[in-house]
């Protein structure tokens, strides 16, 4: 399999982190792509024509993308509901929880494009609607991890703690542990796990 990643980026993190968690990350050949909005990858344009990163591409030549699908297809293959679980009521709740997780990973990329815009063009609309949503986002999540069993692990936590470390990552600035304990405790348990070490986020070009 070779999987186009980058080391910044959280969706591809995700992945990465499943397949340590499944055994396999030395099955994968990965391929370093540089992305941009304003540019498309041509090469990375052959296997997904929306020139996005983590696309997983299968030995027959199929690629797969996005992160949820590519998860999805990883647990299938090697984990039998490992990663996502395959009771319903598990299920939706892991898959529910990694919307959560994704969409936060949406608004703090959006976020981060406005603050990079010269400050005369940045829309305090914007600004402000991302910061308002934040908070609203972070206590759904300490709700949810505070009623996690010991040893769960699934596709959820997995997005949810990739959102957690790239808000630290990109907005040191914003302290979302405060007043959150059962948050902060839950991430500082994510963090050490073996799978989540071996794939850091790193701001290399």
């Amino acid at each position: 399999m070779k999987l186009h990643w980058s080391p910044r980026s959280p969706f591809v993190r995700k992945v990465v982190i499943v397949l340590h968690e499944l055994g396999v990350a030395e099955r994968v050949d990965y391929v370093r792509s540089v992305v941009a909005t304003t540019k498309p990858h041509r090469i990375l344009m052959a296997d997904n024509p929306l020139s996005k990163i983590p696309t997983l591409v299968l030995d027959n030549g199929e690629a797969i993308y996005d992160s949820p699908v590519i998860c999805e297809y990883l647990d299938l293959t090697f984990g039998s509901g490992k990663i996502v679980p395959q009771e319903p009521g598990r299920r939706i709740d892991a898959l529910k929880r990694q919307a959560l997780g994704d969409g936060l990973l949406d608004l703090l990329l959006a976020w981060r494009g406005e603050r990079m815009r010269p400050p005369e063009l940045q829309s305090s609309v914007h600004l402000a609607s991302y910061a308002e949503r934040l908070p609203a986002v972070l206590d759904r999540m300490s709700r949810d991890t505070a009623s996690a069993g010991g040893d769960r692990f699934d596709i959820g936590d997995i997005a949810t703690g990739c959102a957690l470390s790239y808000l630290d990552f990109r907005f040191g600035d914003i302290d979302w542990r405060g007043g959150r304990e059962a948050l902060r405790g839950w991430h500082e348990r994510f963090v050490v796990r073996p799978s989540v070490i071996k794939t850091p986020v790193v701001d290399e070009p």
